[in-house]
């Protein structure tokens, strides 16, 4: 079920790592180093993830080869918005990939690009049709962000409605599938470019879209998902139940599966996108996951004999 784990979303966005906390990345390179050991101690075979870059940034990539980050990942990844949010044209997709191919040996995954229908559905359209033309066969692993627009009744996480004002709204229409669950145009061709192109969607807490987008990921032809389990999330009341539910709805797919968001009393600040006040707590959060959801030869079999019950609750939710 699990092909990926990856580690965090977008650490050189302001708006998933909190940069003034750790302005340099030494905390972010710290923890995924011990996430990636923590994983490969529950699984060795399971492929390790850089979680996504936006922007784009070569250099972000040189200085986490520095700190020895890559030495124990299998891919880096990274994310695109140009007909949104980047400052560079749609046609420029090679390049930018090829620009972080110069600087590693690891294979690039796109585990997010799109386009919103903010201004024209065609618009949407159009940004389907010209990122499959640049982007299938180019890079192993491509997801379309994503199935269903965010609901307008939801923030747009860590955005600023004030500060960015129209592109604020642009992330409320990246979907598909429009808030009450009817198509867009993008989505009655999607099925052309399925199941090369696979689809990124983040389910919140509890989220009563779940099964309906089990439906709709068939009806498209989608075989890899890109989705999360939140580590701040694990530390609500019933996160184990909300968890294995969401699991065993997916288990037909492919899972790129990102683990992220700082629980608020275990930051350095009290807010998600903040380093956490002990790294290895990340890392337990981990193993925990795989080891539930993702387990090695093992761990499966010491898991399938029968033995007294124990709480998997870690340390950071005490």
């Amino acid at each position: 079920m699990i092909e990926a784990v990856k580690f965090w979303n977008e650490p050189n966005n302001k708006s998933h790592w909190d940069l003034e906390l750790d302005p340099e990345w030494s905390a972010f390179a710290r923890m995924v180093i011990e996430a990636s050991a923590a994983v490969r101690a529950e699984n060795p075979s399971l492929v390790q993830v850089l979680g996504g870059m936006s922007p784009i940034d070569a250099a972000f990539m040189q200085r986490l080869a520095r700190f020895g980050v890559l030495d124990g990942l299998d891919v880096v990844a990274v994310h695109g918005f140009p007909l949104d949010w980047n400052h560079w044209p749609i046609d420029e997709w090679p390049q930018r990939i090829a620009e972080i191919e110069s600087v590693t040996a690891l294979p690039v995954w796109v585990t997010e690009v799109g386009a919103s229908s903010f201004g024209a559905e065609e618009v949407q359209v159009f940004g389907l049709q010209r990122s499959a033309a640049l982007l299938i066969g180019r890079v192993p692993r491509l997801h379309w962000y994503s199935l269903y627009d965010l609901p307008r009744a939801w923030p747009a996480t860590t955005r600023h409605r004030e500060a960015e004002g129209s592109s604020y709204y642009r992330h409320f229409h990246m979907g598909l599938l429009r808030e009450d669950g009817t198509p867009k145009q993008a989505c009655r061709i999607f099925h052309e470019y399925a199941p090369a192109f696979g689809i990124c969607q983040w389910f919140h807490f509890e989220d009563h879209r779940l099964d309906d987008a089990v439906r709709w990921l068939r009806r498209l032809g989608v075989r890899h998902l890109r989705t999360g389990l939140s580590w701040a999330d694990s530390c609500r009341p019933g996160a184990q139940q909300w968890f294995d539910r969401q699991m065993q709805a997916l288990d037909e797919f492919e899972l790129t599966l990102t683990f992220c968001f700082t629980p608020e009393h275990r930051g350095v600040a009290a807010h998600h996108t903040s380093p956490p006040l002990v790294t290895s707590e990340y890392a337990d959060f981990c193993a925990r996951m795989v080891r539930r959801y993702a387990p090695g030869a093992s761990t499966a079999q010491a898991l399938a004999t029968p033995r007294p019950r124990a709480c998997e609750a870690g340390p950071s939710c005490a």
